[in-house]
């Protein structure tokens, strides 16, 4: 069976402190518990306002995970690492 890769989408607001916290927290996150299989893209909404238009984001910084379904919403830095994997439905390489 092959493994659907994450599809992830991260909207921060400038590069603030709060902003590359996220950033660098979903890295760990994504390196630690999806190995490679995933893909993130940063979105800033001042460069890209339509984008974070089109998705609804309300408030920064957000992550939306497209695929595998459901697509699933997180806002914040990212800091819990247990309530990201949780949100984004994340099962560590141990589980699969």
């Amino acid at each position: 069976m092959t493994e659907m890769k994450h599809i992830l989408r991260l909207y921060i607001t400038g590069r603030t402190a709060r902003s590359e916290r996220a950033i660098a927290n979903l890295h760990s996150i994504c390196e630690n518990e999806l190995k490679g299989k995933y893909e993130m893209e940063v979105v800033d909404v001042l460069e890209q306002p339509q984008l974070a238009e089109n998705e609804k984001i309300l408030a920064t910084p957000t992550l939306v995970k497209r695929l595998p379904p459901p697509l699933r919403r997180l806002i914040g830095d990212l800091s819990d690492i247990d309530k990201v994997i949780l949100g984004l439905d994340i099962r560590t390489h141990d589980e699969q």
